[in-house]
């Protein structure tokens, strides 16, 4: 059975929200499904924002790229530059100082850096931010730029998800997804559109994903604690996206409409 966003509501406050979840919880689809209840929302991924400076060759995606070539990591200044920069030209955000020096992480000798930029309250401005913070340091430095006033701990069992993985199925050429719990294609083991033979990526191995699983919990601890301590952390628990999308967007509603 499709899920189906009956109506559509408005945002009366700015709400700036991040969603954190295990691989394959369902953020990208509640993260569609929450664009469709609030209209005034819109999705900003890290990982979009650097790969389009990268393509237009922007001073940033020029300082990214050769980072790449080298094989180095993406430094959390640079990222979070990325993301404001982007806030700034939407005129979501406001600031007269430079971006690199807005970036630059609190000090030890500095740990109390305020924040130089002004967020506009106007509910237009809304966002979910995707791919950053992913460690509890990230989210630190993320506090002085932009005041995240929801993180929702979407939390699905660990066993539910394997089952879900096991049943993935995978169109290569196009990319198309089923499953055969909830998405079933018409004719098994075939796409839909093609005909062609569907298959299973080799990455979606039980061991594979029990790794993933365990990493995020470990990796993830010191975020959720972090924003814990900020008020702004509310957890949701569910076997499947339909049961977590109707509590979220209540809490949505509630927080900001």
């Amino acid at each position: 059975m499709t899920f189906v966003i009956s109506s559509t509501k408005r945002l009366k406050k700015a709400a700036r929200i991040i969603l954190v979840g295990a691989p394959g919880v369902g953020k990208g689809t509640q993260t569609e499904r929450l664009i469709q209840r609030f209209p005034q929302l819109s999705a900003i991924s890290s990982g979009d924002l650097l790969r389009e400076n990268v393509r237009n060759k922007t001073p940033l995606g020029l300082k990214a790229a050769s980072l790449i070539r080298t094989g180095s990591l993406v430094p959390d200044p640079l990222i979070l530059s990325l993301i404001l920069s982007e806030l700034t030209s939407r005129n979501w955000l406001s600031t007269t100082d430079p971006l690199s020096e807005i970036t630059s992480a609190p000090s030890p000798s500095n740990p109390t850096l305020s924040p130089r930029v002004t967020p506009s309250p106007d509910p237009s401005t809304s966002f979910i931010l995707d791919g950053f913070p992913r460690t509890s340091p990230q989210a630190t430095a993320l506090d002085h730029l932009i005041p995240i006033n929801l993180v929702a701990h979407l939390v699905t069992p660990p066993e539910i998800i394997l089952e879900r993985i096991a049943g993935r199925w995978v169109h290569e050429a196009s990319g198309r997804v089923y499953n055969t719990t909830f998405n079933k294609p018409k004719v098994e083991g075939r796409d839909d559109v093609t005909g062609e033979r569907l298959v299973q990526r080799e990455d979606d191995s039980e061991e594979t994903w029990r790794k993933r699983l365990g990493k995020f919990d470990e990796t993830s601890r010191g975020l959720l604690e972090h924003y814990r301590g900020k008020g702004v952390l509310w957890r949701v628990e569910g076997a499947s996206s339909d049961q977590i999308s109707p509590r979220l967007f209540e809490e949505v509603e509630r927080r900001f409409a």
